[in-house]
């Protein structure tokens, strides 16, 4: 079998593009008809899922390499993406993936970087899977949403990195804008609500939960309703542009 192109020059130490020793991984969780998802890839040879995820390149930042394999997974660009915690085991390695590495007809020397400690900058991200074009990259055969509670085991640690990164979109759902990226320019607080109750797996006060939004200050009730529905037509509401803005990266 021929060796991957990519791999015979990574471990002929002509990987001047990467920084050794440094990736990113995305927990990637997509929102659609009121469900939660969560994007992962199957490698190659392994039929093993892990996070979609990347070694850094050489004179690109780290939020630029994170915005980077959002993009070629997902195809969305300036979507709202938070860096939230750094992995850096002693133990943490690629070496779950040696068999993946030889099936592939590369081996990588025993003293390569990427065989020993890789420390790995974990993001996550909340997007609207209608907009999303799946894409898998150059080492596996399969990129698809997973329910999750039903995902597989995943490689490496990225089990604990998937269940952080769900806590800590918990943890700060009301001081992030993803809401604005994910409802129209105009929605109901019903719909609001859902949102919230389907990241938080928790049902919430309706009562409550109205006048929590609205003593924020990040939405705003118009003068119109939705009309078509069988009850009494609900207001309509928007974001306030502060918080709409504040959805898009750089």
């Amino acid at each position: 079998m021929n060796a991957d192109p990519l791999l015979t020059r990574l471990f002929a130490g002509q990987d001047r593009q990467l920084v050794p020793h440094l990736s990113v991984d995305c927990a990637i969780f997509g929102f659609h008809e009121g469900q939660i998802k969560l994007l992962l890839l199957r490698w190659r040879h392994l039929r093993a899922w892990s996070l979609p995820g990347g070694f850094v390149r050489t004179g690109e930042p780290l939020d630029g390499a994170a915005e980077r394999v959002l993009r070629e997974r997902t195809g969305l660009d300036r979507v709202y993406l938070r860096q939230f915690h750094a992995f850096g085991g002693i133990d943490r390695g690629e070496d779950a993936l040696l068999p993946a590495f030889k099936a592939m007809g590369a081996k990588p020397p025993p003293d390569h970087w990427i065989v020993s400690r890789i420390v790995s900058v974990a993001y996550f991200a909340l997007v609207d899977v209608a907009k999303v074009a799946l894409r898998p990259d150059a080492f596996s055969e399969e990129c698809r949403w997973w329910d999750l509670n039903e995902r597989p085991p995943l490689l490496f640690d990225h089990d604990e990195i998937t269940d952080l990164a769900l806590e800590t979109l918990r943890a700060q759902l009301d001081y992030l804008p993803l809401a604005a990226n994910l409802l129209p320019e105009k929605f109901t607080m019903p719909e609001l609500q859902r949102l919230y109750e389907t990241v938080l797996g928790t049902s919430l006060d309706r009562r409550n939960f109205q006048k929590r939004m609205l003593d924020q200050g990040s939405i705003v009730r118009l003068k119109e309703r939705k009309t078509g529905g069988a009850h009494r037509s609900p207001f309509l509401y928007r974001f306030a542009r502060s918080a709409r803005s504040r959805g898009l990266t750089p």
